[in-house]
């Protein structure tokens, strides 16, 4: 049942309940004259709350930073981490600011403004998020979600007038984030000298959010040693299905520090993200991102290399080596496993066969050296058999491109299914629609405007983004030659 105010909202504050040193408590920074520029009605209902409540001015105020969740407990919290594998220490909120825990229909859920001031930990910044960023997290999260990707979410976006200096002068932007916790790697990293926060985290993380932790039958120890260890073992497991989940949409991130690396395994802190168009197996995303730290291709090891340092940060609790070891060497088998799992559905297969890793090695090679794009030249492949000019169309050889199709069916039919079943297996794993730079760069120049109905737009066909719809093909489009120009960096 949902409520008609945001004010009616049944909140807890668990985070809060923690030691005073997990955060500073500290109100959010008003924006002058803010505007609702729109509301995700989804997100509400997870929270419980109507379309109603979403018109209502105390939703704006709440949403903006001018007043506190009612029942809340405002707070930054702290937390440290590794930025492009060196360790940059104390990190933290520093322009986010955690208002609650509301007590959802079918969980509970944090709200966290982000752009809404600064804080303790803001370091040299100014506390405040753009139009531009703002629009693309937004709609970012929402992308994952209709992916089925796990993921933080977004409630609300609202932006005013006051500027905000970057590389040019932009205007100011908050968005209300949603996730049941925003606990990440770095908050473990922060206490790992201080053995006494460090078990009150992991009994929190644990508590909330791993409660079969407790049971778990893993090495001898101490009972937060063991649950501990158990808890890596749980978050090593959903990390790799999340990068899994990446690698086989084309998303990059583009800024995989640890400190945003989410304890849950969800996709945290959208930055300088890109999904692949013209498919580069090295791909760079981060225009900052000067050495290709955060490539594509090198996101799986990356994510492995963030938890070996979570790991290191629970050695504080003295835990022995060799057990954290024990648990993060079942990354990689967890990783292959969710992997292949993906790559069978999209490639409209029963299992994962001896020899496939060639073909799809192979396929990999195709799209790099012809810089197909990546989300057509799956979908097409769907239904190259009736349609096989529209597939070749994306690729610039066509003669390498048949023999491996040609291999392709052979491979197919070897499982026996028809091509209808292949196919419908094929179109509700590989999605049409996904959130191309240049899709979300026409949000962005619309909503400086006070233009919402991009993101509108957008919402829609990303909620379902296997779904074709008449009218929209130009939103399922290759990226036009204008596209190549975009760059998206660390500055928001």
């Amino acid at each position: 049942m949902s409520v008609d105010s945001i004010n009616d909202l049944p909140v807890v504050n668990t985070f809060a309940q923690l030691p005073a040193d997990f955060y500073t408590r500290l109100p959010a920074q008003p924006l002058t004259r803010p505007r609702l520029l729109h509301a995700n009605t989804e997100v509400a209902a997870l929270l419980g709350l109507s379309a109603a409540a979403l018109q209502k001015p105390e939703f704006l105020d709440v949403c903006a930073g001018t007043v506190g969740l009612k029942g809340g407990d405002t707070l930054a919290a702290v937390y440290s981490g590794h930025q492009f594998g060196i360790w940059a220490g104390q990190l933290g909120d520093g322009r986010a600011h955690l208002l609650g825990e509301v007590v959802g229909p079918q969980g509970n859920w944090e709200l966290q403004l982000k752009g809404s001031g600064l804080t303790p930990y803001s370091r040299m910044g100014d506390g405040r998020a753009v139009v531009r960023s703002s629009v693309r997290e937004y709609l970012a999260s929402e992308a994952m979600a209709g992916l089925d990707i796990p993921t933080t979410r977004a409630l609300a976006l609202v932006v005013a007038d006051d500027p905000v200096y970057r590389e040019t002068i932009e205007t100011a932007a908050v968005v209300t984030r949603v996730s049941p916790t925003f606990v990440r790697f770095g908050s473990f990293e922060h206490w790992s000298g201080h053995p006494q926060n460090l078990e009150v985290l992991v009994n929190y993380v644990v508590g909330k959010f791993y409660p079969q932790c407790r049971d778990a039958k893993v090495a001898a120890g101490t009972d937060v040693q063991r649950v501990a260890l158990a808890m890596l073992g749980e978050v090593v497991e959903r990390s790799a299905r999340m990068v899994a989940d990446w690698q086989t949409v084309g998303f990059c991130h583009g800024v995989m520090n640890t400190d945003n690396m989410s304890i849950l395994g969800l996709t945290l802190d959208y930055g300088p993200y890109g999904f692949m168009d013209a498919f580069q197996i090295n791909h760079v995303c981060n225009h900052t991102d000067s050495q290709g730290r955060y490539a594509w291709n090198a996101q799986p090891s990356v994510v492995h290399w963030n938890l070996y340092r979570l790991a290191n940060s629970l050695i504080g609790l003295d835990l022995d080596a060799d057990d954290l070891r024990a648990q993060l060497q079942t990354y990689e088998a967890s990783f292959l496993q969710a992997y292949q799992t993906n790559l069978v559905r999209k490639f409209g297969w029963l299992a994962w066969q001896p020899g496939d890793d060639v073909l799809v090695d192979d396929w990999w090679r195709l799209l790099h050296t012809q810089q197909a794009d990546f989300t057509l030249a799956f979908r097409y492949l769907a239904h190259a058999d009736q349609h096989t000019d529209q597939f070749l169309a994306l690729f610039s050889d066509r003669e390498a491109v048949l023999a491996w199709l040609t291999r392709y069916q052979q491979r197919c039919a070897a499982e026996g299914r028809s091509t209808d079943q292949r196919s419908e297996q094929m179109l509700a794993a590989n999605p049409l629609y996904v959130l191309r730079n240049h899709l979300a760069e026409i949000a962005i120049q619309a909503a400086q405007q006070g233009d919402a109905g991009e993101i509108d737009t957008l919402l829609q066909l990303l909620r379902k983004p296997f779904v074709a719809r008449p009218g929209y093909e130009k939103y399922a489009a290759p990226a036009p030659d204008w596209a190549r120009d975009l760059e998206v960096s660390c500055s928001s």
